[in-house]
């Protein structure tokens, strides 16, 4: 395994990327493109790390992320796909699953959270529901953050013990722990089923997240076509007199000045 890439070469690497990815984002508007990534994998992967790189230099109107919670009593009575389809891109937009329609492959199937014949007319449908949103014009990706079961342990460990990040890890993750086999299977029964040229997997190696996100974006803007779209030259008219100081008179309530 190679060296974790240190902090000041992993941000030399990663401010050309998204230098390219906002480039990208004004490819996708100018020619009325939609996105959709799928970021997938096992917990502790680096998925929301991932999409944070991603997210970091988007404007929030046009890039969103749907990580949507367990489907309610209301949405388990609808068809499979039905409330992912309302977060499709329109013309211009990105939208990144943080994990997506692939829960029913994973944690349901593993957990026991749907029925054998569930599963089954999943693995049957889905890659039809995918052909369709690519026959439409949607530019679909998934990716698969794959990472060693140490290493994983090693993250869990400091989830633990650590107040910002504790919201990573829930009592359905430490369940989830002891079935690092089961996932496994899951994972290869889904690549062998949906695994297909309209919409492929790819494998992200994760064990080094800093590697992982510089990674799955070179892969990703690689893929896309040629996305280069000029920005529009703007320019800044000198002030007229003195620059103006704001000091507010109204009656209102201050923020104190602690730092």
């Amino acid at each position: 395994m190679a060296k974790e890439l240190r902090k000041k070469e992993y941000l030399a690497h990663l401010h050309p990327l998204q230098v390219e990815l906002s480039q990208m984002h004004r490819w996708l508007q100018a020619h009325g493109r939609r996105l959709v990534v799928l970021f997938e994998g096992r917990d502790t992967a680096g998925k929301g790390g991932a999409i944070n790189c991603f997210t970091q230099v988007l404007n929030p109107r046009h890039c969103r992320i749907a990580a949507l919670p367990k489907p309610s009593e209301r949405e388990r009575t609808q068809w499979y796909f039905q409330r992912y389809v309302a977060h499709l891109p329109s013309a211009g937009e990105i939208v990144l699953f943080d994990r997506s329609w692939y829960n029913r492959a994973g944690v349901e199937k593993v957990m026991g959270f749907c029925t054998d014949a569930q599963y089954d007319a999943f693995l049957r449908d889905v890659v039809t529901f995918e052909r369709l949103l690519v026959a439409d014009g949607i530019l679909l990706f998934k990716y698969w953050f794959a990472v060693d079961q140490a290493r994983q342990e090693e993250r869990f460990a400091a989830r633990i013990d650590d107040p910002i990040k504790r919201y990573k890890i829930s009592p359905m993750d430490l369940e989830a722990r002891s079935r690092y086999a089961d996932y496994t299977r899951a994972a290869e029964a889904m690549f062998r089923h949906t695994h297909v040229a309209e919409a492929p997997w790819h494998v992200v190696d994760a064990n080094d997240q800093r590697r992982a996100r510089l990674n799955m974006i070179h892969h990703l803007l690689d893929a896309l076509p040629d996305h280069d779209v000029p920005l529009e030259r703007l320019h800044l008219k000198p002030l007229k007199g003195a620059p103006g100081v704001h000091r507010v008179r109204a009656r209102v309530s201050r923020v104190p000045e602690r730092y």
